[in-house]
């Protein structure tokens, strides 16, 4: 039997406020980004379609809105934002807030050719900070906020999130909104305890499940709230 190659560690990066690492891989002409020393991989450029979906479907309610203003948090391996783009008209704009420095200048290297480099999209602005800081002060501004932070309401990279998930986090994120606008929400796993958060902060919710891969492998969580009119 042949051997097989072994992945590739190609770099690391520190995740800023938490005593961890995160590591670039390549096996084959596969990329993934794991936490260091933690089994497992966050995410893989083989296995987006859940990522896909949150992008799609948290921003087609706006193909015919002018001046759409979106804000998307963890920017990821970039497939969650190339899908808002193709979806987006051209007048809108997207925030993009990624804490882990490393990771925005990954996608702006090797990692940019797996979604077709939507950082090279006009339309878009990338921040080096944590999405709160961007959410906080915000006051009916956004049309769609998209949360890919961590690994979805139950924080596994960085403790802090969990305030982004919390009752008081999601009222915020309905405050920043505009009436009608959506948020979109990425998990690994399901939480009825979430969905009950989102309902309490004012949100008229729906949930999807999405296989991670084309309608195979692992099913991933997609909550999508609405704000009223």
């Amino acid at each position: 039997m042949a051997n097989r190659k072994r992945p590739q560690l190609i770099d690391t990066t520190r995740i800023p406020g938490a005593d961890r690492e995160l590591q670039l891989m390549l096996h084959d002409d596969t990329y993934t980004i794991r936490i260091a020393g933690v089994p497992g991989d966050l995410m893989s450029s083989r296995a987006h379609s859940s990522e896909d979906a949150l992008g799609t479907l948290s921003c087609r309610h706006l193909q015919q809105t002018a001046n759409a203003r979106v804000l998307i948090g963890g920017l990821g391996m970039g497939f969650t934002l190339a899908a808002a783009l193709r979806v987006l008209p051209s007048d809108a704009s997207i925030t993009v807030a990624e804490l882990v420095p490393g990771v925005v200048e990954w996608n702006l290297a090797q990692l940019g050719q797996c979604a077709d480099y939507p950082l090279q999209d006009p339309r878009v602005t990338v921040r080096s900070e944590d999405v709160r800081n961007l959410i906080d002060p915000a006051a009916g501004e956004f049309a769609a906020i998209l949360l890919d932070v961590d690994n979805g309401p139950e924080a596994l990279t960085h403790p802090q999130n969990d305030q982004l998930y919390s009752l008081s986090g999601l009222q915020r994120t309905f405050q920043a909104l505009r009436p009608g606008g959506r948020i979109g929400v990425w998990s690994a796993t399901p939480s009825v305890a979430f969905s009950s958060r989102l309902k309490a902060a004012g949100f008229a919710v729906t949930v999807k499940q999405v296989r991670e891969h084309k309608g195979k492998g692992a099913s991933h969580t997609i909550w999508l709230g609405r704000k009223p009119a």
